[in-house]
C-alpha cells in the first residue's frame, strides 16, 4: 500500500491523481423490451444481416436514443436493474449490445412499445427472465 499523503503533497502529482480517483461513471436509466426473430434491420443497414454481431447481442433504438439515425452502430453496456415481477433480473449480468435498427419502424415488433431499447431475444435473456419489459441502466461504450 502506498502513502497517498506523500504522493499528494506534490501539487503537480495531485492534479494527475485526483481526476483518476474521482472519475465519474455516467449511466442512464431507461426501459427495455424484447423482440423475437425474424430480425430484419431496415433502418440502419437495409437488409444486410452481416451487420448483426455474431453473439446476437443487439438492439433496436427507441426514440429517446435514436438521435435521427446517429444511434446506428452505437454500442451500449446494459444491465437489468428492476422489473414489475420480482427476481426477473439476473444478478451480476451486464451485456454489450450494438444498435442495428429503429424500434419504431422495426418489422419485428417489440413486446412493449415506447421502450428505450428493444433487445434481441439472446440479449434480453442474458440479463433477465423474459417478460414484457424491464428497467435498465445503460451506458454508451
Amino acid at each position: 500500500m502506498f502513502n497517498l499523503k506523500l504522493h499528494l503533497s506534490h501539487p503537480w502529482l495531485s492534479l494527475l491523481i485526483l481526476p483518476i480517483l474521482f472519475e465519474v461513471i455516467h449511466c442512464e436509466v431507461g426501459t427495455a423490451s424484447l423482440y423475437n426473430p425474424p430480425y430484419t434491420p431496415t433502418a440502419c443497414y437495409g437488409s444486410d444481416a452481416s451487420q448483426f454481431p455474431s453473439s446476437n447481442l443487439f438492439a433496436a433504438a427507441g426514440e429517446g436514443i435514436w438521435d435521427n439515425g446517429a444511434a446506428c452502430g452505437r454500442q451500449y453496456l446494459v444491465k437489468c436493474i428492476s422489473a414489475a415481477i420480482p427476481r426477473t433480473c439476473i444478478p451480476g449480468q451486464t451485456i454489450e449490445v450494438r444498435i442495428v435498427d429503429r424500434a419504431q419502424t422495426s418489422v419485428s415488433r417489440p413486446t412493449r412499445a415506447g421502450t428505450t431499447m428493444v433487445l434481441s431475444d439472446t440479449a434480453f435473456r442474458t440479463i433477465a427472465n423474459p417478460i414484457s419489459s424491464i428497467n435498465i441502466e445503460f451506458q454508451k461504450v
